[in-house]
């Protein structure tokens, strides 16, 4: 008789190593250090997060509920999480019934050539783009240059990073660390035909990217777009934006192609309703989306007449077997995070080396490409990149416990890093503080270090292995007196005994009283 062995369940693939734009070159330090050096970029970045900070405040203030919004949506989001396989086959299920075709990727790279393979289907050689976070995540531009099929992106913010050879720094503003100058010398050297007086106000950069990009509109056959929402009840998706370049990508093409990250699904079209409010008042400081488009499936001579879904996981079924760190899928990309973080404030986007920056990226990146794929992995420094001030907890509209994330991140990295001289720093802290006399005798010795000291009391520079820290602090001096010691002195066995009389003498006024 024989029998089939199962064996353990086999843990969930990340994103593979290597593809798409999950990892940077460079640990975050080294990156930051770099990008701290640009004071242009610091400027942009102070001024605009300034902006929407006061703007979402702004309209959070006016909902009385806000704080019950916030519950609502984690509340809805956690509970996709705990459902979230059934969901997506409903999803396929009711996408299916309307006359679209849904593909499963497993990661980027089969996401990418699923595109290229629909796209190279319709004989076109040029697709336009509404702006995406997962086709960003895999890199799809990229791969579609590299098989003869050009790429459009008519998201202004990402037309202008796309014109100028450039990676986004912000999830919901991808070209925040450009300036005004900046743009307009980008569209006179990159726009064919773009007028060589062009002046640098708003309205006229818009003008010129809106005249390029109108022969697409009108031209192109096929469109790739992302979807802020997925409705398993309904097979409807939703894509929200500023400025109505998504619009005319979503209605006017034959074949659209939607590019989903599985954790995008949301289980009723009631719960848009919640979605809706927190969304827009997060990541914009509006009351509403200007443009909120909803299709499901193919409607016979409205829209696109070929429709294809396709369901991206890329590591986010390893996020979701992870007890602590799932949460972190509970995102709605609102960007609340990052204009709060005084971090990524100072250092931008390209210091995280992904798709997704500042907060949320330190915590979602690890878990969706790794922190261990390779020695030294850029993507192990990413979870120290934050203050803990916990600001990001504060902003999040579904209420994701950033700080907590990151600490879990950082136990699990220093798990995964073996034997290091930290982890040996630590041991023999712990067996120090573990024995009284052992921990005595340290105290004693550590006194020595005040020869380490200037004459303003700080030791400015540590000896090896500490010489990390004071590159970019100074230490105290360690005192004359620890505080056993003087504790244990005639001086403080006085100061001791007369702050207990004075707290006597205070508790029999009050009783008095």
């Amino acid at each position: 008789m024989s029998s089939t062995f199962l064996g353990m369940p086999a843990t969930p693939p990340r994103s593979p190593y290597g593809t798409g734009n999950l990892r940077g070159d460079r640990t975050f330090p080294k990156a930051a250090h770099d990008e701290l050096r640009n004071e242009q970029l610091r400027r942009n970045l102070g001024r605009a997060t300034r902006t929407i900070r006061a703007k979402r405040l702004n309209v959070t203030g006016e909902l009385p509920d806000w704080e019950a919004l916030r519950a609502a949506g984690s509340a809805i989001k956690t509970d996709t999480m705990n459902r979230l396989p059934e969901l997506l086959e409903q999803l396929e299920r009711k996408v299916t019934e309307r006359g679209g075709t849904v593909h499963w990727a497993r990661d980027g790279v089969e996401a990418n050539e699923i595109v290229a393979r629909l796209v190279r289907a319709t004989g076109s050689r040029e697709v336009i783009k509404v702006k995406s976070m997962a086709t960003q995540e895999t890199g799809l531009n990229e791969h579609l240059e590299s098989v003869g099929i050009t790429p459009y992106e008519t998201d202004l913010a990402e037309l202008i990073v796309q014109l100028a050879h450039d990676k986004p720094s912000h999830i919901l503003v991808p070209a925040i660390h450009r300036n005004r100058d900046e743009i307009r010398q980008i569209f006179l050297k990159e726009i064919p035909g773009v007028d060589p007086g062009l002046d640098n106000v708003p309205a006229h950069l818009a003008a010129a990217a809106r005249a390029y990009l109108r022969e697409k509109f009108m031209t192109a056959k096929v469109a790739v777009s992302g979807a802020n929402f997925g409705i398993a009840e309904t097979g409807t998706l939703a894509v929200v934006e500023s400025e109505g370049n998504g619009r005319m990508c979503l209605t006017l093409p034959d074949t659209l192609i939607t590019v989903m990250g599985i954790e995008k699904v949301l289980p009723r079209y009631q719960d848009l309703e919640v979605f809706l409010q927190l969304l827009p008042r997060s990541s914009t400081g509006e009351r509403m989306n200007p443009y909120t488009s909803m299709w499901t499936g193919v409607t016979p001579g409205d829209g696109p007449q070929d429709f294809h879904l396709v369901l991206l996981d890329n590591g986010r079924t390893a996020a979701l077997a992870d007890r602590i760190g799932r949460e972190a899928l509970n995102c709605i990309r609102c960007s609340a995070c990052l204009n709060v973080c005084p971090v990524y404030e100072r250092a931008g986007g390209h210091a995280y080396g992904s798709t997704y920056p500042g907060p949320i990226g330190a915590v979602l990146t690890p878990q969706l490409a790794g922190m261990d794929a390779a020695k030294h992995d850029p993507n192990s420094s990413l979870p120290y990149a934050s203050s803990l001030c916990g600001a990001c907890f504060d902003a999040c509209p579904v209420k994701i416990d950033i700080p907590s994330l990151l600490v879990e991140l950082r136990h699990q990295s220093t798990e995964q890093s073996g034997t290091t001289a930290e982890k040996l720093a630590m041991k023999a802290a712990a067996t120090v503080m573990k024995h009284p006399k052992l921990f005595t005798a340290a105290q004693k010795g550590g006194g020595i270090g005040r020869v380490l000291a200037g004459r303003d009391g700080r030791i400015s520079r540590l000896p090896p292995p500490f010489d990390g820290w004071s590159e970019s602090r100074d230490t105290a001096a360690p005192p004359k007196q620890t505080f056993r010691s003087w504790l244990a002195s005639p001086e403080g066995g006085a100061t001791m005994r007369a702050a207990e009389d004075e707290y006597r003498e205070n508790r029999k006024k009050e009783e008095g009283e």
